[in-house]
């Protein structure tokens, strides 16, 4: 039986993800290569080829059931000593991102998994890179501020070289539908108006 490691995360979109990315590779950091900026949802994770059609059929129920909310991203924070991580901090939005990230790792689902860390939505910026170059990405990146409104989020799935391919996204509904109008109000609008 086939594997395949998938992973879920919210894009940091145009022109923010290019120049966090370029950033990364600035600092050292290699890996950017391969890795888009986001915001993980769920972390590399195997999954049998033959369960990725529950997957996504469960990804999308859950985009069905979201809707559009603000990013904010703002100043830098770090994992050291515990890991080698330098990261652009969600100060808006981080409520959302957390709902989500429940919801695709729910316990019985196709996806479900503890985590070694609690969840803390953030953007890498460097890993596992010299201290130095560590300290001049959370430096530099100390005053960067950006925001835009999520419209979804999106399955990646891992190829051989190691990087990072969009299997799907899965878009949150744009639009509520619309009120069904009530029997009185219907009846009043055909009523005929009289003149006093």
């Amino acid at each position: 039986m086939g594997i395949v490691t998938l992973g879920v995360s919210l894009a940091v979109p145009e022109p923010h993800g290019g120049l966090l990315q370029q950033r990364r590779l600035g600092f050292g950091d290699s890996a950017a290569v391969c890795i888009p900026a986001h915001v993980t949802l769920l972390p590399p994770t195997e999954v049998p080829v033959d369960e990725c059609p529950a997957v996504e059929e469960h990804l999308a129920a859950i985009a069905a059931a979201g809707r559009p909310f603000t990013m904010r991203l703002s100043g830098t924070g770090t994992f050291r000593p515990l890991t080698p991580v330098v990261f652009v901090r969600v100060v808006e939005g981080a409520g959302e991102c957390g709902l989500l990230q429940q919801r695709v790792r729910e316990p019985g689902g196709p996806l479900a998994r503890e985590l070694p860390f609690p969840y803390h939505p953030h953007v890498t910026v460097a890993h596992g890179i010299a201290e130095e170059a560590l300290d001049l990405a959370q430096r530099e990146l100390a005053g960067y501020e950006a925001s835009w409104t999520a419209h979804g989020f999106a399955l990646h799935e891992q190829d051989g070289e190691g990087v990072w391919r969009l299997r799907r996204e899965f878009r949150f509904p744009t639009t509520a539908a619309p009120a069904a109008r009530l029997p009185h109000q219907q009846t009043a609008a055909r009523r005929p108006q009289t003149t006093a």
